[in-house]
């Protein structure tokens, strides 16, 4: 029997489930793909034998892939934030999110060729922006506002003034 976790984030794909669950695993650290459930009966999104459900896990969250259709799409009023160590960290997810058919967007954010928002967020960045000196947090919140995917040692520097 498949445990199901108490609160499972679902997320919409049009029939990309596994493929996404799959390139997820294979990107982030405590990441992987539990199970995959085929259709047992014709639905709206497709027949008997399909994949229906992908269940998965993305930095340790616990996912539900639905293959539903077209019907809906991803928008960034839902992202995942990944809080990276380093420039390394933060290139690496960067550029697999990017360089598997996904898009860049501002200030970190990106989307998966499934359409699915990433923040790819610096933990300097983060420390930056939220500092009591809100004058060199101001310097580096408007230094992000400059970039797409973030560069730790122009945050920095901008903080340093």
């Amino acid at each position: 029997m498949t445990h199901i976790a108490k609160n499972t984030i679902c997320l919409w794909y049009d029939d990309g489930a596994e493929d996404a669950a799959q390139f997820y695993a294979k990107t982030f650290p405590d990441s992987s793909v539990r199970a995959v459930h085929r259709a047992p009966g014709e639905n709206p999104s497709g027949k008997e034998g399909d994949i229906l459900t992908v269940e998965f896990t993305v930095l340790g969250i616990p996912c539900l892939g639905l293959n539903g259709g077209p019907m809906f799409k991803h928008c960034e009023a839902f992202s995942f934030q990944v809080a990276t160590e380093n420039q390394v960290e933060t290139d690496r997810y960067w550029n697999a999110i990017v360089g598997n058919g996904g898009q860049e967007s501002e200030c970190g954010w990106c989307k998966d060729k499934w359409g699915v928002s990433w923040q790819i967020t610096p933990i300097a960045l983060t420390k930056a922006y939220t500092s009591p000196d809100r004058l060199a947090a101001k310097r580096a919140f408007d230094a992000m506002m400059t970039m797409k995917k973030i560069d730790i040692a122009a945050i920095e520097a901008a903080f340093r003034g």
